[in-house]
């Protein structure tokens, strides 16, 4: 598996003499895209290397071709044949997808907005090596840029700080061509660097899984487990400061709103701001916590929250980054050889560990005295226990059983039937069920 990552680096001194590059290249886009819109029906049948060719024989002014249907360089001068290239497959991809979309859009009766097709798109151009990129030396670069009317060298002052990171975390792999950015005031060249890892093949029986139940009131709650069921580790991960921080900028905004402001950028940047260091400190911990116990798999719940937000507790929902929790977490576990896995999070939170049923949550009685805290429940028991502590055994716990049962070397030693009624199905499924499995398993091969 080839995994890609990529790091910016600050270009020095120039701030204003690089919009003429974008700007060439999203004219180049726009031009392209008026192209396909009028010719697809031409395009569409055709295969991906013959729809280039056509492209260009479309729009491209050359000895054989000397008038174009639509001739390119009345809108880019003498652009470099890469720097074309690349706007053609981009133009593409992208007006296959919308051919696409409206196809559907029309098949199911019109249902929902028409598919709207954006001429004005904001994309960054790649500069490809060795035609628009040359690395001269540690600290600069030679880029090529369109200014003045034509396309020119430019000798580039790159940041020490980003190429000493650079070097210190990618020594080994391979560097691809970097991707203008413009960030603020500031351009950078986003440098990808890709990576050949591979995966262990640990028997089911061995693994070490770091089950992890992302939440509201506890940032994360991770376990770590064993296939018997055996939890070797705990770790509850929270940052109350900056939830604190967090609170505190979203009344600022409130306050706003509520003396007339209607469009708040800056006091909604610095909420954000806030938000995405709170999830990049989470990933961070989760995988320090797997690594530490180099786990074989990390395990999330498959969370998907789609449509209007209700209740309460809407806001804090909305503000919930568990996507982008989950994304760094598994691009740092396959960098680490980790795998990935996620299970259906129905009843992980409501049924018990031990088997006993629906737990009661929010409300319990300590010392005679009923409290009321969201984050610990009852058990049908009486047990008082921590409700995301619960949930992550449950994670867990399905995850073997869901590997085990599709095993055929388990599933050759079980009964006929297993499958589907002693060991439940997958929503009902705690981690009771996975001991119950591994008990009856063991007294198969004795």
């Amino acid at each position: 598996m080839n995994l890609i990552s990529s790091y910016k680096v600050k270009i020095l001194y120039y701030h204003h003499i690089l919009d003429e590059t974008v700007s060439a290249y999203q004219k180049a886009v726009a031009f392209f895209l008026h192209v396909c819109d009028r010719e697809w029906t031409d395009i569409e049948p055709l295969k991906l290397k013959e729809r280039n060719n056509y492209m260009e024989r479309l729009t491209i002014r050359t000895k054989r071709n000397p008038e174009p249907k639509y001739d390119l360089n009345q809108c880019c001068y003498k652009m470099p044949s890469y720097l074309r290239r690349a706007a053609i497959q981009e133009v593409l991809g992208d007006y296959s997808s919308y051919a696409s979309n409206h196809e559907n859009w029309v098949k199911n009766r019109q249902k929902g907005r028409e598919p709207k097709l954006a001429f004005v798109r904001n994309t960054m151009p790649v500069l490809y090596k060795p035609h628009m990129f040359v690395r001269t030396d540690r600290l600069t670069a030679r880029i090529k840029i369109f200014h003045q009317n034509d396309w020119v060298w430019l000798d580039a002052a790159l940041h020490e700080q980003d190429i000493r990171y650079i070097e210190k975390h990618c020594k080994a792999d391979k560097m691809l061509s970097p991707k203008l950015k413009k960030q603020g005031k500031r351009w950078y060249l986003v440098f990808p660097f890709e990576r050949s890892i591979s995966f262990a093949d640990v028997p089911i029986e061995e693994r070490l899984v770091c089950a992890v139940d992302l939440g509201l009131n506890q940032n994360a709650v991770c376990a770590i487990m064993q296939s018997n069921g055996t939890v070797v580790a705990r770790k509850f991960i929270n940052f109350p400061t900056e939830k604190d921080h967090l609170y505190k900028a979203l009344g600022r905004q409130k306050k706003a709103q509520q003396y007339g402001n209607r469009k708040t950028p800056v006091l909604w940047k610095h909420v954000n701001d806030i938000n995405r260091e709170i999830s990049r400190k989470t990933a961070k911990a989760i995988m320090e916590f797997a690594v530490l116990y180099n786990v074989d798999v990390i395990v999330f719940e498959y969370l998907d929250s789609n449509g209007k937000k209700r209740g309460r507790r809407k806001q804090r929902l909305a503000l919930w980054r568990k996507q982008e929790i989950q994304r760094i977490v598994e691009h740092n576990a396959h960098k680490n050889g980790m795998r990935i896995s996620r299970i259906c999070a129905w009843n992980t939170s409501r049924l018990a560990y031990d088997g006993s049923g629906q737990v009661e949550r929010g409300s319990y009685v300590q010392n005679g005295e009923t409290k009321y805290n969201y984050s610990i429940c009852v058990f049908p028991n009486g047990k008082t226990y921590h409700c995301d502590l619960n949930a992550s055994y449950n994670i867990g716990a399905r995850y073997f059983i869901r590997e085990l049962l599709k095993s055929e070397s388990v599933m050759t030693r079980l009964p006929a039937g297993a499958n589907d009624l002693p060991y439940g199905t997958g929503t009902t499924r705690t981690l009771s069920t996975l001991i119950r499995l591994h008990a009856d398993l063991s007294a198969l091969c004795a």
